[in-house]
Formats: structure tokens, C-alpha cells, sequence
């Protein structure tokens, strides 16, 4: 397969991932935006680094880095959500206009 078309699949995913966050109202559906968000730079980073001639894999570091960082912003994001729905009874980001409860 070519590099253009890991870069249009991944272009596609980004896209998708930014429409759904800037759309979406629920929080964890924007937290699963940005998760596909993420998924499209790791397939991206992937493509661009079997496009290389080079015995590195920096590319796979970098995603394996990435989806570290995935995980761990899933762990802290899930547990807000959670938090803000325990006292709001509701995960929609329009009611979160206060700082305070």
C-alpha cells in the first residue's frame, strides 16, 4: 500500500475526531473523540515510519509513547467525567458553566 493512502485514512480519522469534539456536548463522547483523534496521529506516525529507510523504529516509539499518554488521559478524563456526573446528574458539558459546586 502507499504512504498517500495511510495519510488519507488517517486525515479522515482526525477529521471525524475533531467534528465529534467540537460537536459533541457529552463528555465522554468528547473524550472518545479525542481518542480517535490520537489514533489517527499513531497511524500516521506508523505510515511515516515504514515509508523510512532506516533501522530505527522511532515511529513505533513515538505511538507506543502516544498511547501511553492515550491511557492515561482516558484514567484522569473518566474520572472527572464521573465526579462532575456524581454531582450534576448529567455529563453535558453546557451545564459545567461554574467552576464550583
Amino acid at each position: 500500500m502507499l504512504l498517500n493512502q495511510f495519510l488519507i485514512v488517517g486525515a479522515a480519522l482526525f477529521s471525524i475526531g475533531v467534528y465529534g469534539l467540537l460537536i459533541r456536548r457529552n463528555a465522554v463522547l468528547i473524550l472518545l473523540s479525542v481518542e480517535l483523534m490520537l489514533n489517527a496521529v499513531n497511524l500516521n506516525l506508523i505510515a511515516f515510519e515504514s515509508v523510512l529507510v532506516t533501522n530505527d523504529a522511532v515511529g513505533q516509539v513515538f505511538s507506543i509513547f502516544v498511547i501511553a499518554v492515550a491511557a492515561a488521559e482516558v484514567g484522569f478524563g473518566l474520572a472527572i467525567v464521573l465526579m462532575i456526573f456524581r454531582n450534576r446528574r448529567s455529563s453535558n458539558v453546557d451545564d459545567l458553566d461554574l467552576m464550583r459546586w
